[in-house]
């Protein structure tokens, strides 16, 4: 591939996301081996982990020094030395498009207020699913809706003040929540994933920068995973929780993306009807109903 124009603006794009970008490129060669990537290892001491520059510029088609400016944040990469790097460093579909975002390369999209009023229908859809607990998140992982089993699950969201009810706040910060999820360490590294995704497309948002603020000073934990740069997108899986009341739980996890807002996510909780699991979310749905007994289980 040829590089591209010489005469290309190194001012193009705002600075702050040009650095990100190199640095995100970065985080991603140093995870990677020659032999990962189909290199042979020259055997020489390499003095940092991961791929060199050149070999990253040579599968990538690029020279040295292009790739190098794009990583030192002194250039705006095209789309296709973009999708270039991409195969390069072994990207995945969320990290592509997270690096396509910072290059402001993604598609356009309408600017949406960081405040969501949700219609009084999304309550009640939230209510029809009874026993299965399921919850509406906002932009940054804010907690906008909630139904009575997912309070029983979780907490009381509606004790908290509107700015504690974020997701990502709680699990770093909230010993209980913590406590709440045998693999406490993947939640935390998909959270703070998710979270490191928004500040592509809204990178001059300052609630979104005091958050991170907030998380960075306090949690050591969320420090070194937002410093890794780690992004990643789950749309279904299973989540294990160790409920203080009905013990161990597996439960399958969906969300769904609002095609009209991609800021408003839906998620549920469900288990195999009739199942040990099934059954110990109708109790703790049922248990759930007098909110003081949520409050003692977690005092």
């Amino acid at each position: 591939m040829r590089d591209p124009a010489s005469s290309s603006d190194p001012g193009n794009g705002p600075r702050s996301s040009r650095a990100e970008l190199g640095a995100f490129l970065k985080a991603r060669r140093a995870e990677l081996t020659p032999a990962a990537v189909g290199l042979d290892d020259d055997g020489t001491v390499r003095r940092v982990p991961g791929l060199r520059r050149e070999e990253v510029a040579r599968l990538a088609t690029i020279s040295v020094d292009y790739y190098t400016r794009i990583e030192q944040g002194r250039l705006q990469a095209s789309g296709t030395v973009l999708a270039s790097l991409g195969r390069a460093l072994r990207l995945d579909e969320g990290q592509r498009a997270y690096l396509h975002e910072l290059a402001g390369k993604a598609p356009a999209t309408r600017r949406r207020p960081a405040v969501h009023r949700l219609p009084p229908s999304a309550q009640r859809m939230l209510d029809a699913l009874g026993h299965c607990p399921a919850m509406i998140f906002g932009r940054y992982n804010d907690i906008l809706a909630w139904n009575a089993a997912a309070a029983a699950l979780y907490q009381d969201f509606g004790r908290l003040a509107p700015a504690e009810r974020n997701y990502t706040r709680l699990l770093f910060l909230d010993p209980a929540s913590r406590s709440l999820f045998p693999d406490w360490e993947e939640a935390g590294r998909v959270s703070a994933a998710r979270l490191r995704r928004e500040t592509a497309g809204h990178p001059d948002d300052r609630r979104l920068a005091a958050l991170v603020g907030e998380l960075t000073a306090r949690s050591p934990e969320f420090r070194a995973w937002w410093d890794g740069r780690i992004v990643s997108e789950a749309s279904r899986g299973r989540k294990r929780f160790r409920h203080p009341v009905v013990g161990p739980l597996t439960l399958d996890c969906d969300t769904w993306t609002a095609p009209d807002d991609p800021d408003l996510t839906f998620v549920v909780l469900t288990a195999e009807p009739g199942s040990p699991e099934d059954n110990a979310l109708r109790i703790l749905a049922s248990w759930g109903a007098d909110p003081s007994r949520t409050a003692d289980a977690r005092s």
